[in-house]
């Protein structure tokens, strides 16, 4: 029986997001398992609408999950997307995660950032607490991915302290400020962040294919506590890159939360690494076309 995974991010009026978005599904599908088909929906803006994505998805199999390429927690993963799935799976938010931890530090460092700069993690924002929770448990895992200097974090809206806030604190200590940008595509908060005048400002996340280990563990994790294992849960997606391997082996380990308490491994909803990188089942070629599209994008960035 064919296995769904819907793939719902926020949705945005700038084309430019758009793309990259449509970019990132181009590299879930070519990692998929075998017999997993990837729905591309959003949750706000613009179709196809999430809510109409789940019902044609009904039509055809009960094995549906749904994946919210949103960051953080916040009320379109907690509200929305539980209402749009009517019973359905609904994984956590990507972050935090330490491979997003990595891109985000890659990111940074390709501005020309020193050590000794103060990193403004900048961030959406959201009404809900657990946002605030798993955007300072990012800074945490920055830290650990090779931040040397201070990881502030900051928001673009409904949280404080505000960017600009962070940013002119940063300076007020005398500090150069990089803004890393904790947004995954080109929109309205990519260009808040801009306009917030740290000295150095990295680009988005983008359709990195670093993601696919994040977005395929979110999946299997999700679907495995609804779902007996079968065949299907044997075929594993391929790794993103060397790299991201590495990251996953960090995700067994307790990460250090805000104020030095060590917490919970923050990286599933479960508290539990899955089977990502399991050799059983991988695509045929899979494999090679991702790590293809990781050289590109790394040259790229």
């Amino acid at each position: 029986m064919t296995a769904v995974l819907i793939a719902c991010a926020h949705g945005t009026r700038f084309e430019e997001g758009r793309v990259v978005v449509r970019e990132l599904l181009e590299v879930l599908r070519a990692t998929a398992p075998a017999g997993v088909e990837v729905h591309e929906a959003y949750v706000d803006v613009h179709g196809p609408y999430v809510t109409d994505v789940v019902a044609a998805a009904r039509e055809r199999t009960d094995d549906i999950v749904i994946v919210p390429l949103l960051l953080s927690t916040g009320y379109h993963t907690e509200v929305d997307l539980v209402e749009a799935a009517d019973g359905l799976p609904v994984a956590p938010a990507l972050g935090p995660h330490p491979v997003l931890a990595e891109i985000l530090v890659d990111r940074v460092q390709a501005t020309g950032a020193g050590p000794d700069d103060t990193v403004v993690l900048a961030a959406a924002g959201s009404t809900r607490p657990g946002a605030v929770v798993d955007v300072e448990r990012m800074a945490g895992l920055m830290r650990a991915a090779g931040i040397a200097g201070p990881v502030v974090t900051a928001y673009a809206a409904a949280s404080e302290p505000r960017i600009p806030d962070a940013v002119h604190a940063a300076r007020a200590e005398g500090r150069r400020t990089v803004a890393a940008s904790y947004v995954l595509a080109p929109g309205h908060f990519s260009r808040v962040i801009e306009k917030a005048e740290a000295d150095l400002t990295s680009a988005p996340i983008g359709a990195d294919p670093r993601l696919a280990t994040v977005v395929w563990e979110r999946w299997a994790a999700a679907r495995g506590a609804v779902r007996e294992p079968d065949a299907a849960d044997a075929a594993a997606p391929v790794e993103a890159s060397d790299r991201a391997v590495a990251s996953r082996a960090e995700v067994a380990a307790p990460v250090e939360a805000p104020g030095g308490a060590v917490g919970p491994d923050p990286s599933t909803g479960s508290g539990s690494s899955v089977g990502v990188g399991s050799s059983a089942g991988t695509p045929r070629g899979a494999r090679a076309r991702l790590l293809a599209l990781f050289s590109r994008a790394r040259r790229r960035a």
